[in-house]
């Protein structure tokens, strides 16, 4: 609705149309070949939907509905649209046979009908989602940390690279990445909510990897949600710290707000998925086809995340809707206001 949209006064796109989608291809090609290099990752084909009832898709904060249909070829069994690919990336390391050090990428589209809608978020979601093998020394925070910095400096990389292209779009983003943990900016910023503390830092920063995501902190609530089933939130790291996984969030300059462009991190060993069932009162998961396989001892141990395409292309191009990079739906007000403050939709 119109109440959630939020233009720039005097806003105007920087690029025009055509010039927009050759710079979203500039921008997508550059950035996942450089990621792979940088992490050593091959590119799989992944599924756009999974067989309900295996625990395969992500069931995010638990309450969003996936999109169903019956399959007639299986029996009407229903297949979901994926919400993310956490834990099926993790299953095709597997089969993929991956060594430490190495793993998988892929393009990621998801479908999310339950999205309120504005600047941001849309209906459809598309993120290179990626999953790398590593051995139980790896499973630390300063190891995701140093793989924030690589793909940050991914990032950089890429911001020079358009800028040979198109000179007004040159770099903004901060040389380093700053790391704090949730529970710092909880002590920091006492009283206020975890959006508004994120906002704080990315301020403050420019850019910021903030870990500890899912577990409650001092104020007794997470800084943000998260299933219990792949990023283990629960491992202790500190005195009063836990979580092995963080994201990746910058400054958004036109729209004043914090920008998360990456959600990442260290997934659960048997030990922490039932710790993290356990604590959020569904231990009968550990019965579905994925975690019957991870508990069985089946599944390398990993790290992972995804990176949102339409944010990023957002971002660099200094767009103010993402509906400027991405073809969604939007309600006719929302595209009405937009139009008539010379905003174009895809």
């Amino acid at each position: 609705m119109t109440s959630h949209l939020q233009l720039p006064p005097g806003y105007r796109a920087l690029l025009g149309l055509g010039q927009t989608e050759q710079a979203i291809k500039l921008i997508k090609d550059f950035f996942q070949a450089d990621l792979a290099a940088e992490l050593h990752l091959t590119r799989v084909t992944a599924p756009l939907f999974v067989l309900r009832g295996t625990g395969i898709n992500d069931d995010l904060n638990g309450v969003e509905r996936p999109v169903t249909f019956p399959v007639r070829a299986l029996g009407e069994a229903t297949a979901e649209v994926v919400q993310s690919l956490a834990k099926w990336k993790r299953l095709a390391l597997a089969d993929y046979g991956f060594g430490p050090g190495h793993g998988i990428y892929t393009d990621m589209n998801a479908l999310r009908p339950d999205e309120e809608l504005d600047n941001l978020h849309s209906i459809y979601v598309d993120q290179w989602d990626w999953e790398r093998v590593i051995s139980p020394g790896e499973r630390s925070l300063a190891f995701l940390e140093a793989l924030a910095r690589r793909i940050y400096a991914v990032l950089k990389r890429l911001e020079l690279h358009l800028a040979g292209r198109h000179p007004e779009l040159g770099p903004r983003l901060p040389e380093e990445l700053t790391f704090l943990h949730a529970a710092e900016l909880c002590a920091r910023y006492p009283g206020l909510p975890a959006r508004a503390r994120e906002a704080r830092a990315a301020r403050q920063h420019g850019a910021v990897f903030i870990a500890g995501i899912g577990a409650p902190l001092a104020d007794g609530q997470p800084h943000d949600g998260r299933a219990p089933d792949y990023d283990d939130w629960s491992t202790e790291t500190g005195p009063g710290r836990q979580g092995l996984n963080g994201d990746l969030v910058v400054w958004n300059p036109l729209l004043e707000c914090p920008f998360e462009l990456s959600s990442m991190g260290i997934r659960v060993d048997p030990a922490a998925l039932r710790r993290q069932l356990e604590a959020r009162g569904c231990p009968e998961r550990a019965g579905l086809y994925f975690h019957r396989r991870l508990l069985a001892g089946e599944l390398p141990l990993s790290v992972g995340g995804g990176i949102g395409q339409s944010r990023l292309c957002m971002l660099l191009l200094r767009k103010a809707h993402i509906g400027e990079v991405q073809a969604s739906l939007w309600p006719e007000d929302m595209r009405a206001a937009c139009l008539q403050a010379g905003v174009q939709l895809l």
